[in-house]
C-alpha cells in the first residue's frame, strides 16, 4: 500500500516524480527533513549547509537527486564530500540526470523523462538546482 503524505512543495518536477515512485511501491519517505551545517563563522553561525532532498527511514538512507549538467555539479559534489568528512555515518545517495532519467523510463514515466533529457532541461534543471541547494 502507498505512503500517505501532504502534498510538499517540491523544489524540482523530477522530485515529485521520485516520490510518485517512492509511493507507488510504498516505500516510507520523508522530504527534506533535516539540514546538514556544513561549515561556521568564527562565533559558530552556520554558514553552508546542505539538506538531502529525501530521507528513507526504513533504508536509513539520505537522497539527492540532481538534473545539474556535470560540469556544473562540482559544487553539489563538494557539500556531498563534506557532508560525509563531518558525518561519517550518514549515508546519503546522489541521483545524477542520467540515473533519474533511466529510472524515468524503467518505469514507464515516459513524458516526466523527457523532461529531464537534453540541452535546456540540463539549463532549466541548473536554475532550479542551484535555487533549491541549501
Amino acid at each position: 500500500m502507498a505512503a500517505q503524505h501532504p502534498a510538499p512543495k517540491f523544489v524540482h518536477p523530477a522530485e515529485e516524480v521520485f516520490a510518485r515512485i517512492l509511493d507507488f511501491y510504498g516505500i516510507p519517505w520523508e522530504y527534506e527533513p533535516r539540514t546538514f551545517p556544513l561549515e561556521w563563522d568564527e562565533q559558530g553561525n552556520v554558514v553552508e549547509a546542505f539538506t538531502p532532498d529525501f530521507y528513507l527511514p526504513d533504508q536509513d538512507l539520505y537522497i539527492e537527486l540532481t538534473t545539474l549538467r556535470p560540469q556544473l555539479s562540482t559544487r553539489k559534489n563538494r557539500k556531498l564530500k563534506r557532508l560525509q568528512e563531518l558525518y561519517p555515518d550518514v549515508n546519503i545517495k546522489l541521483f545524477k540526470r542520467r540515473e533519474l532519467r533511466n529510472m524515468m523510463l524503467k518505469y514507464g514515466l515516459v513524458e516526466e523523462a523527457a523532461a529531464i533529457a537534453g540541452t535546456q532541461a540540463q539549463k532549466n534543471g541548473d536554475t532550479q538546482d542551484t535555487q533549491g541547494e541549501r
